[in-house]
């Protein structure tokens, strides 16, 4: 600070705040240190801030300029911005797969399908989030840890929609009920962030149906199964005719060892 910032640009993606939180306001602190120009990208919803930096700036004498990279910072901070929009956590959605659609064989065998590139990508998404949720189905017959082993990162927070046995290794954990949008109510109101829903087929479908899903991270393994007797990637009845078939946006498409990453969203107009 001082003369080495007087007279300064500074680029940020969201709007500096107003408010004393955890730290003292960053506004005080730009216009302290002389800054001249401040580049936001976009405004930040937070009912905290909400324009009142951009005003605290402008009013302390300091440039503000709005909107450069909007669209791309809007795209990056796509889960922050959703959680301080609608209290609801962004939802993505891991699935994988056989070529033809196939996450098990009629025996329940399922691993694995994907190769080691492809599950490695899995934990470093599992990091990614702040929260998993799988359903007590998943939990009584794989007995999964749901932690972060293949990649550097935190262990997401744990959540079972429904009842975990009392040694399941997903312990400690939260256990919740209820319709996919009454969780991520509940969710939101416990600061969740960012959820990967990682299963299985009766959980995938009910957040799939309700229209709750964000993003959808499809691996897709070069196998099949062959016939129609295996289990597939949502339970239950899908679309009954051509126009109502799920129609959203090839997002990302990445090769990884033998296997594919598939990211899909949501057309805009539809997203929650």
């Amino acid at each position: 600070a001082g003369a080495a910032t007087a007279g300064a640009v500074l680029h940020t993606t969201l709007e500096p705040c107003a408010h004393t939180g955890r730290t003292a306001p960053c506004t005080d602190a730009l216009i302290a240190a002389g800054v001249g120009r401040v580049v936001v990208g976009i405004a930040d919803p937070d009912e905290a801030v909400s324009g009142a930096g951009i005003a605290a700036l402008r009013a302390g004498g300091v440039e503000v300029a709005v909107g450069e990279c909007a669209a791309e910072i809007t795209d990056q901070l796509g889960p922050y911005l959703r959680q301080r929009r609608t209290g609801r956590p962004w939802v993505v959605l891991k699935l994988a797969a056989t070529a033809d659609g196939a996450t098990a064989t009629p025996d329940a065998g399922s691993r694995w399908i994907t190769g080691h590139a492809a599950r490695a990508d899995a934990h470093r998404l599992r990091a990614r989030c702040d929260t998993v949720l799988v359903g007590a189905g998943t939990v009584r017959a794989d007995d999964p840890a749901l932690t972060v082993r293949h990649c550097d990162g935190t262990d997401p927070r744990r959540v079972v929609l429904g009842r975990a046995p009392d040694d399941a290794a997903v312990r400690p954990c939260w256990e919740l009920a209820g319709e996919p949008a009454d969780v991520l109510d509940e969710l939101g109101r416990r600061g969740v962030v960012e959820l990967l829903v990682e299963g299985g087929a009766t959980v995938a479908a009910g957040f799939h149906r309700a229209g709750l899903v964000d993003e959808y991270v499809l691996y897709l393994a070069p196998a099949l199964t062959g016939g129609d007797d295996a289990r597939r990637l949502f339970a239950g009845p899908g679309a009954a005719t051509m126009d109502d078939l799920w129609r959203g946006e090839f997002v990302d498409v990445t090769r990884l060892g033998d296997d594919l990453r598939v990211t899909l969203r949501p057309p805009a107009d539809f997203r929650h």
